[in-house]
């Protein structure tokens, strides 16, 4: 067990590594003037984010994996739809409504739409995609049919938006799909599918375990555009609040507020399940041992990932945005090399390509999905910054963006389509909205005052959404070709083969 959890926060290191490097080269530059004290708090924080990661980590694998996959195979095996579609209905609710980076997303908006509205209707468009996901691979949809026409209707709804005025509502509500996937939920609803999927089996079963978090994604945008088609909010300024603070006092306080929303988190999925092994899982003891110790490592690595998250990541991202805003040219350079090292810390990224790893048999590699996702965020935090520098809608981004996306899921295989869809809400986790969102907001509020943060600063997590759906798709893409010229070199040896060498044995 030692020797596990040691590799796991051998990992998080190496997925950190790259980000405070950056900062503190950075900092040796003249463009910024972080202090003393700020430094020791980010190096400090990074300590504490690296052990959470790994602590995080050694859960996921220990507890919420195997719990996903228990409750999706036992409720499955029950032979009643009713009862399945009901319970992940409740617990896509319940869940999100927990979400730690959601409560961030509510407070930040709670002028214009109401916190706990806000919080329910997510809820409640994650409870209803969470069953659709289901039907999905109960029935064997394919899920591009499905995303093809969600997608165009979330266009078609904020089409409706710009003409009532609320254009500005738009980036909000798209990034709302990226904030409700955090680290909790991700590994849970992931081995949800896989459970479900390998209960039922068929030759596709690889595929249908894939496509939950993609569709889960879409009821918060969906559910949110809805709601702010109704909503009689106008627009206000957002002041931007990352001070850096090293008190005791804050960082108590800090704790015990993360400790508190972990614990009701956790404790929705924990309630849930044991309430499933007393009616009809019946795991024997050990297992149930097990994952009494992965939902401990998953509290204590979440709270120490989150609070180090608050207390040293936010305000340095922040300060790095406003005094970056100085020098566009190195604000966007830097956006992308700052992208391609985040993703790599986040997570619930290194849970998705340990399941897309072992699902494809090696097909799909650790590897590439991790050098694609570098790239792919890179781009899109990139385009994201160039967007609030120029000022324009970012829808300029996204419908082109998912055209393409869509586009490419008719030539690749599904099981592209659904690990690429379910990257775009896995990579969009809570260092995404906590470091990557901060920055964004430090750009903008040097660059254009604090007016504009709703419009061109938020929409930077949609943009991380985005961006792995084009690239996992383009390297199933590759492979494909790769394979076809492979098969097309030996058709064609075959046939210039001298018929002479060939040996009759008859």
């Amino acid at each position: 067990m030692k020797s596990v959890l040691f590799g796991k926060i051998k990992e998080s290191l190496i997925s950190v590594l790259p980000v405070i490097v950056i900062v503190f080269i950075i900092n040796l530059t003249p463009v910024t003037s972080f202090t003393g004290n700020e430094l020791a708090v980010f190096l400090v924080s990074a300590v504490f984010l690296i052990l959470g990661i790994g602590l995080f980590n050694m859960g996921a694998d220990l507890a919420m994996t195997p719990m996903g996959e228990h409750i999706g195979s036992g409720l499955t095996k029950l032979r009643s739809l009713p009862l399945l579609l009901g319970v992940c209905f409740g617990m896509g609710i319940l869940i999100t409504v927990a979400e730690p980076d959601l409560q961030v997303l509510a407070g930040q908006v709670a002028e214009i739409i109401n916190g706990r509205t806000l919080i329910l209707t997510v809820g409640v468009g994650v409870g209803l995609f969470l069953v659709i996901s289901i039907v999905k691979i109960v029935t064997r949809k394919p899920l591009s049919s499905l995303l093809m026409f969600f997608y165009m209707l979330l266009f078609a709804i904020s089409a409706i938006l710009i003409t009532c005025g609320g254009s500005y509502l738009i980036p909000m509500a798209f990034d709302s799909g990226g904030v409700t996937t955090g680290p909790i939920t991700v590994p849970f609803i992931m081995a949800l599918g896989v459970g479900i999927a390998q209960s039922i089996g068929g030759k596709n079963s690889s595929e249908n375990s894939f496509g939950l978090i993609a569709l889960c994604s879409i009821g918060p945008m969906l559910a949110v555009l809805l709601l702010s088609c109704l909503s009689g909010g106008t627009m206000s300024s957002l002041a931007p609040s990352y001070g850096m603070r090293s008190d005791a006092g804050y960082i108590l306080h800090t704790l015990l507020e993360t400790s508190g929303e972990v614990a009701i988190a956790l404790g929705l999925i924990v309630l849930f399940f044991f309430i499933l092994q007393f009616v009809c899982l019946k795991l024997p003891r050990k297992k149930l041992i097990q994952i009494v110790f992965g939902i401990t490592y998953t509290f204590i690595g979440l709270v120490l990932f989150l609070s180090a998250v608050k207390i040293g990541f936010m305000p340095i991202g922040y300060k790095l945005g406003t005094e970056l805003a100085a020098h566009p040219t190195l604000l966007a350079v830097l956006s992308f090399i700052i992208g391609m090292v985040v993703v790599l810390a986040e997570p619930a990224v290194h849970v998705l390509n340990k399941q897309v790893e072992e699902i494809t048999e090696g097909t799909v590699s650790r590897s590439a999905m991790m050098t694609a996702l570098s790239i792919g965020v890179g781009l899109a935090i990139c385009l994201s910054v160039i967007r609030i520098i120029f000022d324009f809608n970012i829808l300029y981004y996204l419908i082109p963006g998912y055209a393409i996306s869509l586009g490419l899921s008719f030539f690749v295989p599904g099981l592209y389509t659904a690990i690429a869809f379910d990257s775009g809400g896995v990579a969009s986790g809570p260092l995404t909205s906590s470091f990557i969102l901060p920055f964004a907001v430090g750009a903008c509020y040097a660059l254009h005052g604090e007016a504009a943060i709703l419009e061109n600063a938020f929409g930077v997590v949609a943009m991380v959404a985005m961006a792995p759906l084009i690239a996992i798709q383009l390297l199933g893409f590759r492979a494909i070709m790769a394979r076809r010229i492979e098969e097309s070199i030996a058709l064609r040896r075959i046939l210039q083969a001298d018929d002479e060498q060939i040996i009759d044995f008859m």
